[in-house]
């Protein structure tokens, strides 16, 4: 065989592979049950199918055309509240109905490898916005009429992908990727120009793929609850790397110290007490690369001291044979969640109904903000979905989620915009902060 027949067959192979590589990564895990099979208080979790290459079906963000609206469920109606942000990722209302804003996305991370920064990439290109806006926006409906008339820039420096906010008296907290900071806050302002100081640090390094961190306060303002993702999907990059994170902090103000209130939450972000209970709630972002059938992301109380399985178990108790098994003892210890949202839906915005403001089928529940898949087939999320709830404080026997607010996908499976944080206001509407749409749309009853 010739010099130039080798060159031509060595083309060939490479051709073949190239196109077999891509034949492969094109061709996507599609889901097999129906998505409301893995909605509810039992799912079904018997397709889990282990991948080598996650299944990648990213929604390209195309935004909001003009006049374009998400569609709200029959009885209610939607408006803009508020447009022409940049990635407004978390909402949170203030005492005297001023709404901040939390403009933000992941921080740029050095010193990754190929495989994390090709995955940052296609995050990037997933959420619709490259670097992150670093800053909290006030909003203020003054006269009332649900659109945001006057903004202003509450604080515009010394923030590092702010996403939670929660205010005691006159302090307000922020939660940072790496820090909880304290600003001076007073009723009615607009600007705060004093620099904030560090309640306490927050682990922030490389990858930091579950960047977000939330924080609320209960109610006598005595605490504050804190979520941390895990750093990588399953625990791969050594536990060593993991530390600190995929948990719930509990900080003590008087005495100034922290400790872990509840583990083994992959990726929490939500964080709301229910008014009925008073029991604290999160929602969590399960594990990658097992398919386009879960395990389903979920909802559930977080009660101290309790163990939910990541990276070992999930729900309840189901090993990963992904992982290197270092706790079996766990196992029996392992918290079923409460209530499954459905896979890769990407859950995260968290807050209760408090009376029937947006009707009778709304008064005793849950909202909560489906951010949108980017691994599975077809796509899952991209919506606001309502959790009936029974006088107990918990989700209603086989009860199925409601759609409140659909439309965030076009007709060809392109993303207008994305939910993230959701809020019941004073008035008992519900605000949405779109951060791929750039708005924060607001839900009313209609009429």
């Amino acid at each position: 065989m010739t010099r130039k027949q080798h060159i031509r067959n060595f083309a060939i192979i490479i051709a073949v592979a190239l196109a077999g590589g891509y034949w492969y990564l094109s061709t996507p895990d599609k889901a097999k049950l129906d998505i409301a099979e893995l909605q509810g208080g039992i799912p079904n979790l018997k397709e889990m199918r282990p991948e080598s290459f996650p299944t990648i079906h990213i929604a390209e963000v195309v935004g909001w055309k003009q006049g374009e609206t998400p569609t709200a469920a029959k009885g209610l109606a939607v408006n803009e509240f508020a447009a022409g942000l940049d990635h407004p990722r978390w909402i949170y209302e203030l005492p005297n109905g001023d709404v901040l804003v939390a403009e933000s996305t992941k921080p740029e991370t050095k010193g990754l490898g190929i495989g994390d920064r090709i995955v940052g990439n296609m995050m990037k290109k997933a959420n619709g916005a490259d670097k992150s806006a670093n800053r909290v926006t006030l909003l203020r409906d003054a006269d009332g009429d649900g659109k945001a008339e006057f903004r202003s820039v509450l604080i515009g420096e010394g923030l590092n992908s702010p996403f939670g906010m929660a205010l005691i008296g006159e302090r307000l907290f922020i939660a940072n990727t790496d820090s909880i900071m304290e600003f001076p806050y007073k009723a009615g302002d607009t600007k705060i120009a004093a620099k904030g100081k560090k309640l306490i640090s927050l682990p922030a390094f490389a990858p930091n793929n579950h960047w977000a961190r939330n924080v609320v306060a209960d109610a006598k303002g005595e605490n504050l609850f804190v979520t941390v993702g895990s750093n990588s999907n399953i625990g791969e990059n050594g536990q060593e790397a993991e530390k600190g994170r995929a948990q719930i902090l509990q900080v003590e103000l008087k005495l100034g110290s922290t400790r872990t209130y509840a583990y083994g939450l992959r990726n929490p972000n939500g964080l709301a007490f229910n008014p009925i209970s008073g029991t604290l709630w999160t929602t969590v972002n399960e594990r990658d690369m097992l398919g386009s059938d879960g395990p389903p992301d979920y909802m559930t109380t977080v009660d101290f001291g309790t163990f939910y399985g990541w990276p070992w178990y999930y729900w309840g108790g189901i090993e990963d044979h992904r992982v290197e098994q270092a706790r079996r003892d766990l196992r029996q210890y392992t918290k079923r969640p409460d209530y499954a949202l459905g896979p890769h839906v990407a859950a995260l915005g968290l807050d209760f109904s408090n009376g029937p403001e947006l009707g009778e089928g709304f008064a005793r529940g849950a909202f909560v903000g489906l951010h949108g898949s980017w691994n599975r087939f077809p796509a899952s999320g991209y919506k606001v979905i309502y959790v009936p709830f029974n006088e107990r404080g918990f989700p209603e026997t086989g009860a199925q989620p409601v759609d409140v607010l659909t439309g965030f996908l076009n007709d060809k499976g392109d993303a207008r915009g994305r939910p993230a944080g959701v809020a019941i206001d004073q008035k008992g509407n519900l605000l949405v902060a779109d951060d791929s749409g750039n708005r924060i749309w607001r839900v009313s009853k209609a009429g």
